[in-house]
């Protein structure tokens, strides 16, 4: 019986001395013991399989599209993934008969995220007439309080259908359909209005998009100091073209195949600026935009290939050089001193950086001929 008990703990001896434990003392495994344990003992049996690529990983009949409805000199942009829908920014307020049509007729009653990225009326503003028509899961915004009617409009719209605003932290992640958002910034608290702006990475298999809301070069910095993923296939160019955003160091980091500017015809601003369309010729970025094609809708169904759709003009040159404008302008126009635009019904002098497209254009000779019709001066030009 002896020799049994002995030839037993012998062979406990043996068996843990063989797991790298010492039973004579509470010295725990070395680092070298440990990698040696979970490579001969652990391998992958308790660990997750690896996953595909999301590419790989996308459902049967999957689809996805963005569109970015024209609100003129203002931001709105319908993400539809797989039956789930998300909207970021409505327009103003005057946008909201607008906002509640597109959804009407797309036949969204409900929608699963609304993002308010800033408190700006132009953002904001037309949020009031999406949640007339739809319901929603979850709403996002950079505050809970803003002293604008526009925005306690779409607070008040909000807490109707008993929710109340989210204020999303750098970092979170969540889903619409099969694509991945994540809450890229802000990273810190601003006083200026547009660096708050809630900045959006939304990843469709290879494919994806960065919504960064009217976020100036000073917030773009901070995203790249912390080393944010960025890179995008397509880029809503923020704050409306403006020489506020899109600088140099942010626009190489994102790298996009293609932008989207949303603006307004003929606006006060000046947007986009001379000098934003050249940053974007500089890095051979196609630029779409609202001012000279209306809603632009963007599709894949196959997180690999995108197709943009406008509803006018699909031709226009979006982003032209000034040699391309003195060209066309001048063999176009040669006799005549001002260019009209038949939808804003405003006269340009030839260089004018706002010059319609060609199928919008109306010719005069003089300022007194384009007053007599009804047309009015624009107002960067001041021809």
């Amino acid at each position: 019986m002896k020799k049994r008990i002995l030839s037993f703990a012998l062979l406990l001896l043996l068996l843990f001395s063989f797991c790298g434990c010492d039973l004579l003392s509470d010295t725990p495994l070395t680092d070298s013991q440990t990698e040696t344990y979970k490579k001969e003992y652990k391998t992958d049996r308790t660990e997750a399989p690896t996953q595909p690529d999301s590419e790989d990983n996308l459902p049967e009949n999957s689809s996805f599209a963005v569109h970015f409805i024209d609100v003129g000199q203002a931001d709105a942009a319908l993400i539809l993934c797989d039956g789930d829908a998300m909207l970021i920014d409505g327009g103003n307020a005057e946008d909201s008969n607008l906002i509640y049509t597109y959804l009407q007729k797309l036949g969204i009653d409900h929608l699963d995220y609304v993002v308010c990225t800033h408190a700006h009326e132009d953002h904001v503003g037309g949020l009031s007439g999406a949640l007339t028509y739809a319901t929603v899961g979850t709403a996002f915004s950079p505050v809970t309080e803003y002293s604008t009617k526009a925005f306690q409009n779409f607070v008040s719209k909000v807490e109707a259908q008993g929710k109340s605003l989210t204020v999303p932290t750098a970092g979170d992640r969540f889903s619409i359909g099969s694509a991945e958002v994540t809450v890229v910034g802000p990273l810190q608290e601003y006083e200026e209005p547009n660096d708050t702006s809630i900045v959006l990475r939304i990843v469709y298999g290879e494919l994806s998009f960065l919504f960064t809301g009217d976020m100036e070069s000073s917030a773009e910095a901070d995203l790249l100091d912390a080393g944010v993923e960025l890179q995008s296939t397509v880029l809503k160019v923020g704050h409306h073209g403006s020489n506020t955003s899109s600088s140099y160091r942010f626009l190489r980091e994102v790298a996009p195949t293609y932008g989207v500017i949303s603006v307004g015809t003929d606006n006060s601003y000046g947007h986009p600026h001379e000098e934003i369309l050249s940053r974007y010729r500089d890095a051979d970025v196609k630029l779409y935009r609202t001012d000279l094609q209306g809603d632009i809708i963007c599709t894949s169904n196959d997180g690999k290939t995108l197709t943009f759709t406008t509803k006018k003009n699909s031709d226009a040159v979006t982003n032209p050089t000034e040699s391309d404008r003195t060209e066309s302008d001048t063999n176009a126009v040669a006799e005549y001193a001002y260019i009209g635009n038949l939808n804003s019904k405003k006269y340009h002098a030839l260089d004018c950086r706002s010059l319609p497209d060609e199928e919008n254009r109306i010719y005069f000779t003089t300022r007194e001929e384009a007053e007599s019709k009804g047309y009015d001066a624009c107002g960067i030009c001041k021809p």
